[in-house]
């Protein structure tokens, strides 16, 4: 349970926790009987969310207080689950679903456990309700952050440790492929004969559920009720890793002389950044991202995914985004700790219109570059830009040599 003091937006209501009873067959049948009635009823609303539970491992467990995932497995409490209405356990078979598929156990990195549940749940309420699934009482919301990725949320949390009280009794994301606790993990416990075991269980987690959220995607594009649910794209540009090196591709911009090491700054040393120091000179980095028709789901991601390291390539980097079909969306200034507007647009495919309006807004005292992800197909302007011009064009989107101006680049996407 995550506590807000009185100046935060939600303060759950407590959940009533199930007496231990001892689990008998007939308990154990009557639960995999209920879980399975679940399933069925979930086909029967969203082929994409069908989708994602058929590659979950359900095991009904009186180790756990309610539910809870270690990536691989979901461990469901039969005396928590059973009381449950129908809507109620089908939202909390989703919640334990969508953790898994979001690799909310293996994502968390070197986060505090605690922390990056409390954050992981107030997006995957958010996505559960807002699709019109219903919840246990007790769930955890916070309106004000759950169409937020996971990352964001968990430093929002950070930023507000003054002011909000955690207690997660009923932490629901146990260490990778280990059934505990991943707190427990973190403090160096459970660990000795089962370490190569998880080390080698993460590596195929993220593996099956990568290959399970592509066959959910797909089936969602192939149905007329399968369609994505709200809030899911902002958290699976998080499962995609940028294919680009922006830290080389930005380098020439921030600093004329990159193999001079002289005087570089170290504020940013413990970032792994030798970054020269550039004193009365700042760089803006102008990014359009094409939002016309042409542009599917699957690209939108990629962009959002190179948009992300774009910010988070160099600290001294401005950057105004630009969603572009005929006309902008925008601009929207960003900085790395920035969180992304949704994008705009479906239209047809125009690139004078982002061209003009950086050539009126151009600041002589700023180095300026611009990134135009896009698949290539749209109007060019008739003079080259005075900005200098990164293309980021799709597969089989137009070809390099048919740019009459800047670099090109071929973005891969999937796991090329």
């Amino acid at each position: 349970m995550l506590k807000f003091m009185s100046n935060a937006p939600t303060e759950p209501a407590p959940i009533a926790l199930p007496q231990p009873v001892k689990l008998t067959p007939e308990i154990i049948r009557s639960t995999e009987k209920n879980i399975s009635a679940s399933l069925v009823r979930i086909s029967t609303r969203s082929s994409f969310f069908a989708t994602l539970a058929l590659f979950a491992r359900f095991q009904v467990s009186d180790k756990v207080p309610t539910a809870a995932t270690d990536g691989r497995h979901i461990y469901v409490n039969p005396q928590f689950f059973g009381p449950l209405t129908a809507g109620q356990q089908d939202g909390l078979i989703l919640h334990e679903v969508l953790h898994d598929a979001l690799l909310h156990v293996t994502r968390r990195g070197s986060r505090d456990p605690k922390l990056w549940n409390v954050a992981a749940d107030i997006v995957i309420n958010g996505i559960i309700l807002r699709d019109g699934w219903a919840l246990p009482e007790g769930g955890l919301r916070d309106s004000s952050k759950e169409h937020l990725a996971t990352e964001e949320v968990y430093d929002l949390l950070m930023r507000q440790a003054e002011k909000i009280e955690i207690e997660v009794e009923m932490q629901d994301l146990l260490a990778p492929g280990t059934g505990e606790p991943s707190d427990k993990e973190s403090r160096g416990e459970g660990k000795g004969r089962n370490v190569d075991k998880t080390a080698k269980s993460k590596e195929e987690i993220e593996a099956d559920w990568r290959n399970a959220m592509e066959q959910a995607k797909l089936m969602a594009k192939s149905s007329t009720w399968g369609k994505l649910p709200g809030g899911m794209a902002r958290e699976m540009a998080h499962l995609q890793p940028s294919k680009l090196d922006w830290r080389s591709y930005l380098w020439r911009y921030l600093t004329h002389t990159p193999t001079d090491f002289s005087g570089f700054d170290r504020r940013f040393m413990y970032q792994g950044m030798y970054l020269e120091a550039i004193a009365g000179e700042s760089v803006r980095v102008q990014v359009a991202v094409d939002t016309s028709g042409s542009i599917d789901n699957e690209a939108i991601v990629a962009f959002v995914s190179e948009v992300r390291a774009i910010l988070e390539a160099y600290p001294h980097l401005k950057c105004d985004l630009c969603y572009i079909d005929t006309q902008i969306y925008g601009p929207y200034s960003l900085t790395r700790d920035s969180h992304l507007p949704p994008p705009e647009g479906g239209g047809g495919t125009d690139f004078r219109p982002f061209f003009e309006h950086i050539e009126k807004n151009t600041n002589i005292y700023e180095t300026q570059v611009a990134i135009y992800l896009t698949d290539g197909w749209g109007d060019f302007p008739d003079h080259t830009p005075s900005i200098p011009t990164l293309w980021v064009v799709l597969p089989g989107g137009r070809d390099v040599e048919q740019f009459p101006f800047g670099e090109t680049i071929r973005l891969t996407l999937g796991d090329g």
